[in-house]
């Protein structure tokens, strides 16, 4: 006698499901694009009815604002965390190593230094990961200009951004390690705008650009801030 065995669905908290949903349509933002979030494929991929994603997310405008928040949010955490702990290229910095241009890489404390800081950020805008958020980026500035949803989210995504990079630059004039006659928040807007020309120019893959041209941004920033060529990466 054959039997069947029906799979139990587990019900999870309303706040879990959203999380769920936000998830999987910014995974598909980044591998697929922002046209192809639809409340239906969501439901698919989730083996959930499209009733249940627009219950939480009634129209699909929203979910891809929302994905897109999302998306740049966990880029921004990565690529330049708020805390000053971290690591560069998966090196811990903290325990007062030297880059070989008279500055330290490390307190011994844990706590990086601001160049330390600004050096990560840069060795992580290369790779396969970059590239995916690079593209994200040029696709919601494009359909900014159809969805105000979205524009009203690239908007605060592009402002924590700059408030994040202006943050350590500041930091780092207040520290003795930069010198620039520019206010902070402008350093920061002309390196994110070298850095997202360069994704433009180069399809929004930065391994396709010859080296000298790859580095421009870090070029720039070193030049603006009064180190010498190299402290920023190679």
């Amino acid at each position: 006698m054959s039997s069947s065995v029906q799979r139990k669905r587990i019900r999870k908290s309303p706040a879990a499901r959203r999380a769920e949903i936000v998830e999987k349509a910014a995974e598909i933002a980044l591998s697929e694009g922002l046209e192809c979030i639809t409340l239906r494929r969501i439901g698919e991929e989730l083996d959930v009815r499209p009733g249940l994603v627009s219950h939480y997310f009634p129209s699909t405008e929203e979910l891809v604002a929302e994905a897109f928040g999302s998306a740049a949010t966990g880029e921004l955490d990565t690529l330049l965390p708020a805390e000053s702990a971290e690591s560069v290229g998966g090196l811990d910095l903290g325990a007062g190593t030297s880059t070989g241009k008279g500055t330290s890489t490390g307190t011994g404390t844990g706590t990086l230094s601001a160049t330390e800081r600004l050096a990560g950020f840069f060795a992580r805008t290369s790779g396969p990961a970059w590239n995916d958020i690079s593209r994200l980026w040029i696709n919601a500035r494009h359909l900014t200009r159809y969805r105000p949803s979205l524009r009203d989210r690239v908007a605060l995504q592009e402002a924590a951004w700059r408030g994040r990079l202006a943050a350590v630059i500041e930091d780092g004039v207040r520290r003795g390690e930069f010198r620039t006659q520019e206010e902070p928040s402008v350093v920061a807007v002309q390196i994110l705008v070298v850095l997202d020309g360069l994704g433009a120019d180069g399809g929004a893959d930065a391994d396709m650009l010859p080296p000298v041209v790859a580095r421009m941004a870090m070029t720039w920033a070193e030049r603006e801030l009064g180190l010498e060529r190299g402290v920023l990466g190679p």
